[in-house]
């Protein structure tokens, strides 16, 4: 049995057979950086001291070529055939306590044809603390639990979610048909390392595609509410009107604040006041530039991908590029919705 070794804690791990660093951290209860878990975001990019590990299917976004040979490897992807010693690089990481606890259906709002918002109210608020950009476990009867992000800002006494209404997804569908007011539910976290990085003074890049609107919605009102005065960019793509929402919301957010410059973007417009094309275009367009800026971005992976590759020929440092990429069981992994 290979065993891990974190400088960074001290620690020595035993590393099961065709399990990953990241599994065999997790299971032994060490916080290491991740989000994604299947080589898509780039949260638990590592630093490879020693050793040797058998590296498996990624995104070139979370892991370069350049990376790789500078000693890189990405923790969720990796199964060591040594022993190894290995730092992350997130170094600004920070694991908030994660609880487990019931709670109750506030409310159940229909944001567009497949998006619904749900409030929260939790059995313990004051012992749920997170991170705007966090996510969270959701469980109800009837349905296997499932990942969602908090569009709520941290110090908010409710908890905001939005789900987004998955083909043949068994918890999203139960979601979208039952779910009704005073339902029991039960929450587990939080968990991701996509999270608003408040000590950054430079410039902030929110990029949201569908739901991922929510941890971004989360990030954007809490930079905001805290006083960040640098400029913010916040990136809204979907392919129809119909697909859109929360415009009226950020645009009254950008009258309100100066240093906020908000894009929708649809793929497919059929009216001329809307950009059309797609967001990772429409950024490419609007920024040569951004060294120095920390970006987030949330959505489906292909605009993940896409996003990225625009936001590193801008010149953002990939340890500045917090990705939270929402799968669907047609992704080919485990199913988030």
């Amino acid at each position: 049995m290979a065993r891990l070794i974190l400088p960074q804690l001290g620690r020595c791990i035993p590393v099961a057979p065709e399990q990953t660093i990241l599994q065999a951290a997790l299971e032994a209860g060490v916080p290491y950086p991740h989000g994604c878990r299947s080589g898509r975001c780039g949260s638990c990019k590592s630093q490879l001291i020693s050793g040797g590990v058998e590296l498996g299917k990624h995104s070139p976004f979370a892991l370069t070529e350049e990376d790789q040979a500078k000693g890189l490897i990405l923790a969720c992807r990796s199964v060591p055939t040594t022993d190894v010693t290995v730092e992350w690089l997130d170094v600004d990481y920070v694991a908030m306590p994660t609880v487990a606890q019931g709670a109750t259906v506030v409310a159940v709002e229909s944001k567009t044809h497949d998006i619904l918002a749900i409030w929260l109210k939790l059995d313990d608020r004051s012992a749920f603390r997170f991170a705007a950009g966090q996510y969270l476990s959701f469980a109800m009867r009837g349905g296997p639990a499932r990942h969602y992000s908090m569009a709520s800002q941290p110090d908010d006494e409710l908890v905001e979610l939005h789900v987004r209404l998955v083909p043949g997804g068994r918890t999203s569908g139960l979601i979208h048909t039952s779910l009704k007011a005073d339902d029991r539910v039960e929450i587990e976290g939080p968990a991701g390392s996509a999270y608003l990085r408040d000590v950054h003074g430079g410039i902030i890049v929110a990029v949201a595609g569908g739901s991922g609107l929510a941890p971004i919605k989360s990030i954007v009102e809490t930079a905001l509410g805290a006083g960040m005065r640098q400029e913010i960019h916040l990136y809204f793509g979907a392919r129809t009107e119909d697909d859109l929402y929360l415009v009226d919301h950020f645009c009254a957010l950008e009258q309100r604040f100066s240093n906020l410059v908000f894009v929708p973007v649809l793929s497919q417009a059929t009216k001329t006041e809307w950009r059309s094309g797609f967001v990772s275009e429409a950024l490419a367009q609007d920024h040569q530039d951004l060294a120095g800026a920390k970006a987030y971005v949330a959505g489906p992976p292909a605009m993940v991908d896409a996003v990225g590759s625009v936001l590193a020929g801008c010149g953002v440092a990939s340890s500045d590029i917090h990705a939270d990429v929402f799968f669907t069981p047609g992704d080919g992994v485990e199913a988030v919705a």
